[in-house]
């Protein structure tokens, strides 16, 4: 079945799946530990939140989440400038993951939150791919 999205004024819709997005943020921004804190906190019961948590998104925030996966050199520094260069293309760094470097390189993951972004995710790509301390750049899965 294809997923098809509806953009919905919020004053409309059943109060819910308002409860369920403002649990979202709370988790996103750290005012809430954890889904039990963030449920009872909006009074909104565990299960709705994880019957819904999938299928609510706020568009006003634009916040969409990918991954970008790097092989970098094992120098000092190449994260920094991968990081640096994440940032610079107004893209907010959600978390950060990395292998111990192997044959002189590591793997990389970055959570990068897209929604302030001032250019498209392939320009970024292309310009972290120019660093020279980036053998591979690719949206992860």
């Amino acid at each position: 079945m294809e997923r098809r999205f509806l953009l919905v004024n919020a004053e409309v819709l059943p109060e819910v799946f308002l409860k369920v997005l403002r649990a979202k943020e709370m988790l996103a921004s750290g005012e809430a530990q954890n889904i039990s804190e963030a449920t009872r906190r909006v009074e909104l019961s565990r299960s709705a939140f994880y019957k819904y948590k999938d299928s609510v998104f706020d568009a006003e925030n634009r916040r969409e989440v990918v991954t970008i996966q790097a092989t970098l050199l094992d120098e000092t520094g190449a994260l920094q400038s991968l990081l640096a260069a994440i940032s610079a293309a107004g893209a907010g760094i959600v978390t950060i993951n990395q292998s111990t470097p192997e044959n002189g390189a590591a793997q990389v993951a970055v959570a990068v939150r897209t929604g302030t972004m001032q250019m498209t995710l392939e320009e970024l790509l292309v310009r972290l791919s120019r660093q020279r301390t980036v053998v591979e750049v690719r949206r992860g899965l």
